[in-house]
């Protein structure tokens, strides 16, 4: 059974506290998984939240803060460890090379899994699959960040009403779908647009046109809402975003979901949530809202 959730591993800012780790984010989509950002404790989050090297296929890293890649020397080391059978793809800036490579080989291990490495320099596609599209759209922050969007192909969604208008049935439904065309009567005329689903990763970053190009029309967006509003100008300072900015970006872009994350310790755990979620709210947000936490698990909402 295809499974498509976003599990949360950790959603603290710069440094972790005693509820929160480092950030760590694993998208189930079908039979594949991919890790984004996974900072220190990400390996023993994924063992609290179920979730093994062997689920990996990708590894997509936004920039080289320590909170959003710390936890890559242990990831990195576990795949080899368990030997994982399938090929394993990293993604990452390229500017950050250097940083990649020092936390790859951070120490000693056998080496027993060739991950393939594909950094990025500027926006655009960096893998097609039948399954999904996966971009980069580069960001705001002090240093070279990328945020990363998936999406799922259009597909067909068969009307019943129209089919049996036309009489068609049986296996002539699976025909007009391969064929595109029954006798004199095509697809279109039987059928209607499906769009495929939409998923965008967000982290540190100001407002700028990649955070809204990666948010745009998504069916779940996972956003950084470091700061709150009345922190704006300490936001914009150190390459942040509010959850008064990051719910305003995902109203205008039409998104379902809504996901905000990546909170700042200056924040009191207790009532800390529910006050990003006013803000979020106030300015205009109405769809699914959710104030993450660690091991929380999110399915992508199901399709239009």
């Amino acid at each position: 059974m295809s499974v498509r959730e976003l599990v949360v591993l950790g959603t603290a800012s710069q440094v972790p506290t005693r509820h929160r780790n480092h950030n760590g984010y694993l998208l189930r989509w079908d039979g594949e998984g991919i890790l984004f950002d996974p900072g220190e404790g990400t390996q023993r989050q994924m063992l609290r939240a179920g979730a093994a090297a062997h689920d990996l296929n990708r590894i997509c890293v936004t920039h080289f803060h320590g909170d959003h890649c710390l936890g890559l020397a242990g990831v990195v080391q576990r795949i080899n460890l368990d030997q994982v059978p399938h090929p394993v793809t990293a993604h990452y800036p390229r500017s950050g090379q250097r940083f990649f490579d020092r936390l790859r080989y951070a120490t000693a291990y056998r080496e027993t899994v060739g991950i393939t490495e594909a950094p990025v320099d500027a926006d655009g596609d960096l893998a097609v699959t039948p399954a999904y599209t996966l971009q980069a759209r580069k960001l705001s922050h002090p240093v070279e960040s990328y945020g990363y969007r998936l999406t799922e192909p259009d597909g067909r969604r068969m009307l019943p009403e129209r089919l049996a208008a036309h009489g068609i049935k049986g296996p002539d439904v699976g025909r007009i779908q391969r064929e595109g065309v029954l006798g004199d009567v095509t697809l279109d005329e039987v059928s209607e647009v499906r769009p495929g689903q939409r998923f965008a990763f967000v982290m540190d970053t100001r407002l700028c046109e990649g955070v809204h190009a990666l948010a745009e029309g998504c069916d779940l967006l996972v956003i950084e809402s470091t700061f709150l509003d009345e922190d704006a100008p300490l936001a914009a300072d150190h390459g942040h975003l509010t959850a008064g900015q990051a719910a305003a970006v995902a109203r205008d872009a039409g998104v379902r979901h809504l996901v905000l994350t990546h909170f700042s310790q200056r924040y009191s755990e207790p009532d800390g949530p529910e006050r990003f979620e006013r803000q979020a709210r106030a300015a205009g947000y109405a769809g699914e809202l959710t104030v993450a936490h660690d091991l929380l698990r999110v399915p992508v909402p199901k399709r239009r």
